[in-house]
């Protein structure tokens, strides 16, 4: 099984790069990993701790154990990698303590030995469900002490499969795995695995350290200007579909912050929208009379939840929800696309009655007027939540030192 696993490693790498002649971030993919193992920083004599994640909202997972790790230990040479171009281009707007950054290497027997050789990592953190297995393999065989942070199992993953011995193995590489809830821990135990602890989602420690550090924003605030106001956050066109008829259909004041920031998905907002203006484009002079502002930027959106009432969170049309948790930080309760199966959050939320699963212009509507009647009391129960449910990079860290 590991050949046919090598096997699939080079068909990925041929599919990414064919997919590259068209797709901008498969190019990005491609030619961030050239010469990927050049001009590497000297770690002789370093305790190199390494962190892997997929993209930007693992490392923002990470982050709060990063933190503890590194407060606790400042000598330790924190590692960073990345799978997704979206991790290496945005991780540097995150306020952070991290001593390298770079693309994980293809996953080849090649590329993980030349990796471990290089770094000698002693500790390596594999972040909520991304398993490289020859990485895996050859950091335990290098000494590193493997664990999973913030992991989230269900019924559907190879591991639980009839054909998934091979994937099992690799998990049974881990000395640890910190997961978020209950039925993690038994999915993981029923493949005879016990060394599983429930130690919730690293997001909340991420949320309310941001809270703390929220910084004001004269632009935001003179756009509303003393209103209520819906924040639309990481929108794809799936999600501006519903929402944008009803922007049009009401007076509130709305800001949006889409997902991708590219001029012609903006101009596309802009076009659908009268009244409205975009962030790059405003001032505290010219934007109180606006109905609609546009944010065009990255790196801001947390900070803006600050300023809204009621959060509608992008990437739930396509299964791929962006975080919930940075409006709801704020109280705002959130509204979200159907297809959140992949994030227990969500449900969570919805069963607190603090979250709520849209699927069109009209359910939107009716929700959003719901709200409106109850926003005190859900607001409140909102941050409630968010609080009760914080301090997952303490208790991980207080396992690792303990075993």
């Amino acid at each position: 099984m590991h050949i046919l696993y090598n096997i699939s490693i080079l068909v990925l790498r041929a599919g990414i790069g064919l997919a590259a002649i068209f797709n901008s971030k498969a190019k990005e993919w491609i030619t961030g990993r050239r010469g990927e193992f050049n001009e590497l920083p000297e770690t002789n004599g370093k305790e190199v701790v390494w962190f892997h994640c997929a993209s930007l909202g693992e490392f923002d997972q990470g982050l709060p154990l990063m933190h503890k790790l590194k407060t606790k230990n400042p000598s330790i040479f924190l590692l960073v990698t990345f799978f997704s171009p979206s991790g290496m281009k945005f991780y540097g707007k995150r306020e952070h303590q991290v001593d390298h950054v770079m693309y994980l290497p293809l996953d080849t027997k090649k590329n993980a030995r030349k990796f471990m050789n290089q770094f000698h990592p002693v500790q390596a953190f594999f972040v909520k469900y991304e398993f490289w297995s020859n990485f895996i393999f050859e950091a335990k065989k290098s000494g590193a002490k493997i664990y999973n942070v913030s992991g989230i199992f269900r019924t559907d993953h190879r591991f639980f499969k009839w054909y998934g011995g091979f994937f099992r193995k690799t998990l049974k590489a881990f000395d640890s795995f910190f997961v978020q809830n209950k039925e993690s821990k038994q999915l993981l135990e029923s493949i005879n695995l016990k060394n599983v602890y429930i130690t919730g989602d690293s997001r909340f420690d991420r949320v309310i350290e941001n809270k703390k550090n929220v910084t004001e924003n004269q632009i935001i605030a003179a756009f509303k200007n003393n209103q209520p106001l819906l924040i639309v956050g990481s929108s794809w066109p799936a999600d501006e579909k519903i929402i944008l008829p009803w922007i049009n259909s009401q007076k509130g004041k709305v800001l949006i912050a889409p997902h991708n920031v590219t001029k012609e998905h903006v101009n596309a907002i802009l076009s659908s929208l009268p009244n409205a203006v975009c962030y790059t484009k405003a001032d505290r002079f010219n934007v109180g009379d606006k109905k609609t502002l546009i944010l065009d930027t990255i790196g801001q959106l947390s900070n803006a939840y600050s300023y809204g009432t009621i959060a509608y969170v992008g990437g739930g049309f396509s299964g791929s929800l962006h975080n919930i948790l940075e409006p709801a930080v704020f109280g705002l309760p959130v509204l979200f696309g159907p297809k959140h199966k992949r994030f227990p959050e969500a449900q969570n939320f919805i069963d607190l009655g603090i979250g709520f699963s849209v699927n069109s212009t009209e359910s939107f509507k009716t929700v959003f007027e719901q709200l409106t009647a109850s926003l005190e009391t859900v607001s409140k129960q909102t941050v409630k939540f968010v609080e009760q449910n914080q301090g997952a990079a303490d208790r991980i860290y207080a396992k690792i030192i303990s075993s």
